[in-house]
């Protein structure tokens, strides 16, 4: 896997050649509100400049989870954009309870939305679900204690699920694991120490080792780091637009081998 700034030369396949990787662009939390027309041109711009055979979006997709939002976001990456986009929902786009709606408002649109699913695009096996707050090693929320704190620590244990689950699924060479929530704490350093059991859950990092996750994508630590490994080795990108911005790029693009 290479994370490269040009396009890849085409493969002959009538020639015998390998098949050329797969190029990924994937970014998260661009949290489209009612005031966000015009703000993402230099985005699509960016995504339809990048030559990258599939599009991530790792949650935050909306501001408020508002149903004109999603509306919106739709009109504005449909079909300026012409590959295929694969995303999870982020926390903000719960905030309404309409998030049912939010997601088939982006699924008519054209996105593959996954929930503890998995799919396989361009050669490459993607499984994605949300993920859930609960803290990184020994500061893991335990499920023990007050109803409520079990009630809350099980979130966690459930997203882990459903990436197993998901990730089980695939039978593809390279498999991605997409999420809004970050599985290691590398990749939220620089956000206050305070919020760090807020922002992802080590749970999440196990299954990226046990079933050889080649690279995964997250968002929500809009001032973490952007980039980590797990313990298995496993690259894990931090793709947050405002942290994406700050670096001078709207999009994570990495190369991957099918």
């Amino acid at each position: 896997m290479t994370q490269q700034n040009s396009p890849s030369a085409t493969t002959d396949a009538a020639a015998g050649t390998p098949p050329r990787p797969a190029r990924l662009a994937a970014a998260a939390d661009l949290h489209f509100g009612r005031s966000s027309q015009g703000t993402l041109d230099g985005f699509v711009e960016a995504v339809n400049a990048s030559a990258a055979d599939l599009l991530l979006l790792a949650g935050d997709l909306t501001d408020f989870g508002l149903a004109e939002e999603a509306e919106g976001l739709a009109r504005t990456l449909f079909p300026a954009i012409r590959i295929p986009v694969v995303g999870v929902l982020g926390n903000h786009d719960y905030e309404s309870d309409r998030a049912d709606e939010v997601a088939s408002i982006l699924r008519e649109a054209g996105m593959t939305l996954l929930d503890g699913e998995a799919v396989e695009v361009a050669g490459i096996g993607i499984a994605g679900t949300p993920g859930f707050p609960g803290g990184f090693g020994r500061g893991s929320l335990g499920v023990w204690g007050e109803p409520l704190v079990k009630a809350f620590a099980r979130g966690s244990v459930a997203e882990a699920l459903k990436l197993e689950s998901a990730l089980a699924r695939l039978r593809t060479r390279a498999k991605v694991a997409l999420l809004h929530y970050a599985p290691l704490a590398a990749t939220v350093e620089g956000e206050p120490r305070e919020i760090y059991p807020w922002l992802g859950s080590s749970r999440l990092e196990e299954p990226l080792t046990r079933f050889e996750v080649a690279v995964a994508f997250h968002g929500h630590a809009h001032c973490g780091s952007p980039e980590g490994r797990t313990a298995g080795g496993a690259v894990v990108y931090n793709v947050s637009l405002p942290l994406l911005r700050r670096e001078g790029a709207w999009l994570r693009l990495i190369e991957l081998e099918r």
